[in-house]
């Protein structure tokens, strides 16, 4: 019973192989930071924070391209997106690992803005596979279908990086993602549902019609989780270090992956949505409480239980609201928008804790991202408590109630049935008294004598 979403939603055509091919292509993308990292610090003998400067042009550049290729792919279909960032890719990861810091810092802006667009496609397809009431499930696999890319690429990378070198590694993401577009461009996963209009009528809907303010605010929940998530990465670390427990870092980050890829799968089986704010406001508050754990390795892998929990959810829940608030005609350029959300809040978290941990201690990490996560939950429920209200007012004035008019011609009808009625029961009697027992007329039968206002 509990598997039945699921089953239903993998037995809808092509979403078994869209989850599969998204997967694959997720996994050069998510060993990118690491390498280019690595790249920077051990092939071209520069500091971390140089390292974090190519990160960050990296991410600069993917946060705007996205939205930019979602609204290409509105307009010209996905395959032409998928040629121009897959050639465009495999130049940058070919050609970055021979130049000189400056120029690869510089190419990361490029190199990020003309990123194949894996993450977008695979949830505007999702959009356009599946019928809304099955959305929800099939967000959750592509949550945690992304769990697993991430699980697996930055490990693959870092093997490749430590054996024969980052710039080998940073030539097999190329390679990676050679085969990923191909794989994509090879499967054309549809971008608008058979019903919806194509791609080819050139339907252009203006973004006010739905770049609306609750829009934003999924937005800023979607990057209200990234920051959490990606700065309690870079918390765990710092306290595992401080106490001498550093070798536990693998284990505590896989079974905070785990927790996330559980909660995911647990939520993609609800019949009832939760809005996004909803489950980002506790897994903020819950990641200050992990403060409290830093003083063992243990300790610190039991409390991140819950907000752990939470994370895929939060993901979940965001992408399916981005889904169903968004026309089809500009479902790339949404899903565009909301990956750049996602982005940003990873570029902002880590630097955010670890500004916390340098300035008090590692713990105050968790304090740090979860007490904005905290604000942006808090100043996003008005927006989601005003829109339920105005549903809900919606609601009730869409069925009128009945005008004075009404009342007084259903009055009038009434008293001319039961003037019909009281001449049919005098006919009735006369034909009793003229016909005796045997040729009255049940109760009944005078009772369902049509009245005229039956014939209105």
């Amino acid at each position: 019973m509990l598997l039945t979403p699921y089953r239903e939603t993998l037995a809808l055509p092509r979403i078994k192989s869209l989850l599969t091919v998204a997967t694959l292509a997720r996994i050069p993308i998510a060993a990118s930071a690491v390498v280019l990292t690595l790249h920077v610090v051990a092939d071209l003998d520069q500091n971390y924070a140089a390292a974090g400067l190519v990160g960050a042009a990296f991410t600069i550049g993917g946060s705007v391209g996205a939205p930019v290729m979602g609204r290409l792919i509105d307009r010209k279909g996905l395959r032409p997106v998928l040629v121009l960032t897959t050639v465009a890719e495999v130049i940058f990861w070919s050609v970055a690992q021979g130049v000189p810091y400056l120029t690869l810092l510089i190419m990361a802006l490029f190199g990020g803005f003309l990123a194949l667009p894996a993450f977008a496609v695979a949830r505007q397809s999702i959009a356009a596979l599946t019928p809304e009431a099955q959305r929800l499930p099939a967000f959750a696999l592509d949550s945690i279908t992304t769990e697993l890319s991430f699980m697996t690429g930055p490990a693959l990378g870092v093997l490749i990086a430590t054996g024969p070198g980052p710039r080998v590694a940073m030539l097999t993401i190329g390679g990676g993602i050679l085969l990923s577009g191909i794989g994509l461009w090879l499967l054309n996963p549809p971008v608008r549902a058979a019903h919806e209009t194509p791609v080819a009528s050139g339907e252009r809907v203006p973004r006010r019609s739905w770049l609306s303010p609750r829009f934003v605010a999924i937005l800023a929940v979607t990057m209200a989780a990234t920051l959490v998530l990606s700065g309690t990465d870079v918390t765990v670390v710092a306290v595992l270090r401080e106490s001498g427990e550093v070798g536990w870092t693998g284990p505590v980050m896989t079974l905070w992956a785990l927790y996330s890829l559980l909660g995911g799968f647990a939520y993609g089986t609800m019949s009832r949505r939760l809005p996004a704010v909803a489950l980002l406001a506790p897994m903020a508050v819950l990641t200050m409480a992990v403060a409290l754990g830093g003083a063992h390795w243990w300790l610190l892998a039991i409390l991140l239980i819950p907000c752990g929990a939470l994370c895929a959810p939060t993901i979940t829940a965001s992408a399916d609201a981005v889904s169903r608030m968004t026309p089809a005609s500009a479902r790339g350029e949404a899903m565009g928008l909301h990956n750049s959300s996602l982005t940003v809040g990873v570029a902002l978290g880590g630097p955010l804790a670890g500004l916390a941990a340098d300035t008090w201690s590692p713990v105050w990490g968790f304090v740090a991202v979860g007490g904005v996560g905290t604000l942006i939950a808090l100043a996003v429920i008005p927006i989601e408590l005003l829109r339920r209200r105005r549903d809900a007012f919606t609601a009730d004035t869409s069925t009128p109630a009945p005008s004075l008019h009404a009342a007084d011609t259903s009055a009038a009808d009434t008293s001319a049935a039961d003037t019909l009625a009281a001449d049919t029961l005098a006919a009735d009697t006369l034909a009793a008294g003229a016909a005796g027992p045997a040729g009255a007329i049940p109760r009944q039968s005078r009772e369902t004598i049509p009245s005229p206002a039956g014939h209105h």
